[in-house]
């Protein structure tokens, strides 16, 4: 799998620009704030339909522009594509010049795994970077996980709005037992699509960061789920139900998974040092493009956004050398040097490209 072309009109500080890429590897240099990870949004909006930075896709639109368009032409192993998004008042997505209903037909089109510097807070950060770290990957390969999510987001948000009714209008709090009902059922539905995801990165990662560390070290993951089957969930919603009242939210549920990373018995988010917690991130990051690589039949895209920031010589040349016959989009402030590759180079510049 591979992109071939992107068209970006009044996209953060482009106006118009058409960018061919190689096959194998692309890199974009130039100063900080210069446009670099502006490309990489682009790639990761085309493939996911969101932004991994912007909170509000408006934030995407060129200033005092009214529209902002990405067009990507992408070559899989069995058929070409065309994927445009435009965002406006609205979002619309466009499949091969057909316009998409909903996100989860988006979903899996173009498959893509992207390292940033903000990964990092994936070990180090709170549960919710490793909830979206798992959110994103995995809704690529299973659409339906998405939908899961929404409904179960949907059910949460009433739930918790008539938590606060009953503490602040007396309603009968009987009543909660549909949505009780309803949020165990798709929590469950979630956990199961986690439990088996978390199941493969640690067959993958134990093996992939034994050869990064040359067998200095030993990584595990464990994954924390407080809605292991719908059965028990939905007695740990009956206990805690006074709390919740109090609360006016639901303090426990699959909104509250976690997992924990450990290198050599120890926490990485306690005890870890810098070094370790990037070599423990690139890790994932390779499980997942193992992953990927396996559930799709051919490689994913890599996008890796200001890569060398993070890694000194050695963790680049190990890193480079694991992905063979994969597109590689990378930025980074200067020019590197990739040895037996075919590499297309630009230049970033205030917004425009050459």
């Amino acid at each position: 799998m591979w992109i071939k072309k992107i068209k970006i009109n009044n996209f953060r500080n482009y106006e118009q620009q058409e960018i061919k890429l190689e096959e194998n590897i692309n890199l974009f240099f130039g100063e900080n704030a210069q446009g670099k990870t502006n490309i990489i949004e682009a790639i990761f909006l085309s493939s996911m339909g969101k932004s991994f930075r912007a909170k509000k896709d408006k934030e995407m639109i060129k200033l005092n522009s009214e529209k902002a368009e990405v067009e990507i032409e992408y070559q899989k192993s069995d058929r070409e594509g065309k994927i445009k998004i435009e965002i406006g008042n609205k979002k619309n997505i466009f499949l091969n010049g057909i316009k998409l209903k909903k996100l989860s037909e988006l979903l899996g089109n173009v498959n893509m795994v992207i390292f940033t510097p903000d990964d990092i807070h994936i070990l180090k950060g709170l549960p919710q970077n490793r909830r979206r770290f798992l959110d994103i990957m995995i809704s690529q390969l299973k659409p339906n996980y998405m939908y899961a999510i929404n409904l179960y987001s949907k059910i949460l948000e009433q739930r918790n709005n008539y938590l606060r009714q009953i503490r602040e209008e007396n309603k009968d709090e009987n009543m909660l037992e549909i949505w009780d009902e309803k949020l165990a059922e798709y929590a469950f539905t979630i956990y199961q699509y986690r439990k088996a995801y978390m199941e493969k990165v640690k067959e993958k990662i134990k093996k992939i960061h034994a050869e990064i560390t040359n067998q200095k070290e030993e990584i595990e993951i464990e994954y924390n789920s407080e809605c292991k089957t719908k059965e028990e969930y939905l007695k740990l919603l009956k206990e805690r139900r006074k709390l919740d009242i109090i609360k006016g939210f639901t303090t426990k549920g699959i909104h509250r998974d976690d997992f924990v990373i450990y290198i050599d018995k120890k926490p990485i988010s306690i005890y870890g040092s810098q070094g370790q917690n990037r070599t423990a991130i690139l890790s994932l990051k390779l499980a997942e493009l193992n992953i990927v690589k396996e559930e799709i039949g051919e490689n994913p895209i890599l996008l890796l956004d200001d890569f060398m920031s993070e890694l000194d010589e050695k963790r680049i040349k190990s890193f480079l050398e694991k992905i063979e016959n994969t597109q590689v989009i990378i930025t980074c402030t200067e020019k590197i040097k990739v040895e037996n590759k075919n590499i297309l180079i630009y230049n970033v510049k205030e917004g425009s490209i050459n």
